[in-house]
């Protein structure tokens, strides 16, 4: 039982039936001092209120009159008046130790799901072909968290790997895995450190217009399903996808890897339904949508004719709130992307994706921090690596562990040394 909610709707109950014409917020929260287990001070503000009706009366008064029309509850020993009106709550000892007991034989229980809903949670989300680091950490851990609470209260929750797998930058390191590894078509090559290779490519493209060249014309090639290209692309994915899962395991969480490559159709088909309904606008070769109360519109297709963001999320929208049927889909990303996802929510509504009974949050969080209140980096500039934050927190654990070993053992030895002249 809630018992705070429990006695407070038992309470409003009462106050609508005692005193009809106020409108007051009844709270009740744990009792901090010896005056019973819960306690509500809801008796001076409807004091307040009636005071403005013209009507005398006090605190005290209200609350004995609250508290003689509470009626019976089976767990409830007593309800006291102290001080100038507060409720005071006394739970029955025995039924304290009853449910002690039934936590100890049976373990926590979920509250009843009065409606199984299907939920899906996105987080995690890291891009392929780079390295977990340490700003991934908090997605990765509250998604979980929040993704086991929905399990654990009967929900169907589908947890959500939202992939970097698709862009620019596989141009390059498929054009850099040509000529790195021209066999890579029979032979898996050797990609130890996928994070370096990364950065090779991403200098060759920088300043070496050829390769840049090549790199576009890998990008068209993969879009365009070409055969190699997309061996290419999916051994790149499957290394990344290796190493993220063993950080993954580590943490023991579970995530199904859907990426930004599983919406490329899918914002293909969005796009011209989009515009047959009249959602967008044109400006500057640009298709966006405007939505009432935003500051800017979402960019649905640039002028170039690529897509972005925004047309990823929608579509992504679209497949779990429409093509899925999801009840409730809830984002855990930091809170820098707390406007795009309040525009990003408002269209979905307005274009009809999302129905008024379907839910979406954002659960947002800060961003890991340094000593300079910047993101938080290594010496050198780089970012730190979940992977190396991990290990250290173990070395350090384990270090711990260790000192406190042998501050026993020191202690033990102490104690044999002094006891030996006594005895």
């Amino acid at each position: 039982i809630a018992f705070p909610a429990f006695f407070g709707e038992k309470i409003q109950t009462v106050v609508s039936r005692l005193y009809p014409d106020v409108n007051a917020k009844i709270e009740v929260g744990p009792n901090k001092g010896k005056n019973g287990d819960y306690q509500c001070s809801c008796s001076f503000l409807i004091n307040k209120e009636l005071s403005k009706m013209g009507q005398k009366t006090n605190p005290k008064e209200i609350a004995n009159n609250l508290s003689q029309h509470f009626g019976d509850v089976s767990c409830l020993e007593k309800i006291e008046v102290t001080g100038p009106g507060f409720l005071n709550f006394y739970l029955k000892p025995n039924f304290v130790s009853s449910q002690i007991q039934d936590v100890l034989v049976n373990g926590v229980r979920a509250p009843p799901c009065n409606k199984r809903l299907k939920v899906f949670v996105d987080f995690s989300s890291p891009n392929i072909a780079k390295e977990m680091h340490v700003g991934h950490l908090r997605s990765t851990i509250i998604g979980d968290t929040v993704s086991r609470l929905l399990e654990f209260v009967g929900h169907d929750v589908h947890r959500v790997n939202h992939l970097g797998d698709w862009g620019t930058q596989f141009g390059m390191l498929i054009a850099h895995l040509q000529d790195q590894f021209p066999n890579y078509t029979t032979e898996s090559p050797p990609i130890e450190n996928l994070q370096a290779f990364y950065k090779e490519s991403k200098t060759r493209f920088d300043q070496d217009p050829d390769f840049k060249a090549r790199a576009y014309k890998c990008v068209v090639s993969l879009q365009g399903g070409d055969e190699d290209i997309i061996k290419g692309w999916k051994l790149i994915c499957g290394i990344s996808l290796a190493e993220f899962n063993k950080i993954y395991e580590r943490l023991d969480i579970r995530l199904d890897p859907v990426g930004e490559s599983f919406y490329q159709k899918k914002m293909e088909e969005l796009v011209p339904e989009l515009e047959k309904a009249g959602h967008l606008q044109f400006s500057e070769g640009c298709k966006l949508i405007f939505v009432e109360g935003q500051d800017v519109p979402m960019m649905v297709v640039k002028s170039d004719g690529g897509f972005t963001y925004d047309t990823s999320d929608l579509a992504a929208i679209k497949y779990r709130m429409v093509t899925s049927e999801a009840d409730w889909g809830v984002y855990v990303v930091d809170s820098g992307q707390g406007l795009h996802f309040d525009l990003l929510f408002a269209a979905a509504r307005k274009i009809g994706l999302v129905k008024p009974e379907q839910k979406l949050d954002h659960v947002g969080f800060g961003v890991v921090l340094g000593e300079d209140r910047k993101k938080f980096k290594t010496r050198s500039g780089d970012t730190v690596k979940l992977k190396d934050l991990l290990d250290e927190g173990l070395q350090r654990a384990e270090k711990k562990i260790r000192d406190k070993e042998e501050i026993k053992k020191e202690k033990s030895t102490d104690c044999d040394s002094a006891l030996i002249p006594l005895l």
